[in-house]
């Protein structure tokens, strides 16, 4: 019996235009009239789409790719993880030397240096009425003078970053979750081909963050249901209890879900994926 669903947003709850199906909206009200805890799993900060929590009312929140578990019922911030300031800037100069766009997400922030591109420009259309968004001449000289809480660290540009993943990882003990959206996964937001590394502590991602949460609430692994689309759900999916991609995901992900669903974001897919495995 499923007792602990986690779902992402984009591209599974959430699509391009920033809205929930009403197919999606009606499932998710009859989820919590029910025992089953409702998770949203997100490398969305917490404090971007507060206002989209408020409209799904799940239980938990895992934000930042891990770096925040919250209760959102209670308010309580049940885990934090945040990048050290001194690995923020050392992956900030590999970013400068290959000529790439970085920003940081703070608390209440997302800070960018120069310009806003890639998903720091997304991002900005998307939740700029929800978070602070605020540009630097140098990001270096920001942490060094501020001291930021940085929940998480985004590298963007249009070249492989696979050898910068690689850089990053070894000499900076991080976590770089590579994602590439090219072709059928262009970002269509802004109109922009490109690909971004993700850049968290290292031990964090979604299923290091829900792993935990099932270990909070008691709840074994083959009670816990996840769902997404992304390159940083594959692990969520592939050891949960019940792994699901919503149509239309990355093939990686495809491959390791248990079940895909016919209709994608815009038609329930979500809501197709609950009651197939829930019984509502």
């Amino acid at each position: 019996m499923i007792k602990l669903l986690a779902s992402d947003l984009d591209g599974t709850i959430i699509d391009n235009n920033n809205q929930v199906s009403n197919k999606d909206l009606n499932v998710i009200n009859k989820l919590n009239n029910t025992t089953v805890n409702f998770a949203v799993c997100t490398g969305k900060t917490y404090s971007m789409i507060k206002n989209i929590c408020s409209k799904l009312r799940p239980t938990y929140g895992i934000f930042g790719n891990g770096t925040q578990i919250v209760n959102l019922k209670t308010g309580e911030e049940i885990e934090r993880n945040v990048v050290l300031n001194d690995k923020a800037i050392h992956c900030l100069k590999i970013a400068q030397k290959n000529n790439l766009h970085v920003h940081i997400y703070t608390e209440d922030k997302i800070i960018s240096q120069k310009e806003l591109k890639y998903m720091a420009f997304r991002n900005y259309i998307l939740y700029k009425n929800q978070v602070q968004f605020e540009i630097v001449e140098s990001l270096e000289s920001y942490i060094k003078e501020k001291n930021p809480n940085i929940l998480k660290l985004v590298i963007s540009g249009e070249e492989d970053l696979k050898n910068i993943k690689e850089e990053i990882e070894n000499s900076e003990n991080l976590t770089a979750i590579q994602i590439k959206k090219y072709n059928e996964y262009k970002d269509n937001i802004i109109d922009a081909e490109y690909e971004y590394l993700d850049i968290v502590p290292k031990h964090v991602t979604k299923y290091d963050a829900l792993k935990q949460l099932g270990n909070y609430l008691n709840i074994q692994k083959e009670d816990i249901m996840a769902i997404g689309d992304n390159i940083n759900d594959i692990e969520m999916i592939k050891n949960a209890g019940v792994g699901v991609a919503i149509g239309g995901s990355y093939k990686e992900v495809k491959d390791v879900a248990v079940y895909v669903t016919k209709n994608d974001v815009k038609n329930g897919g979500f809501a197709e994926a609950v009651y197939k495995f829930i019984k509502l």
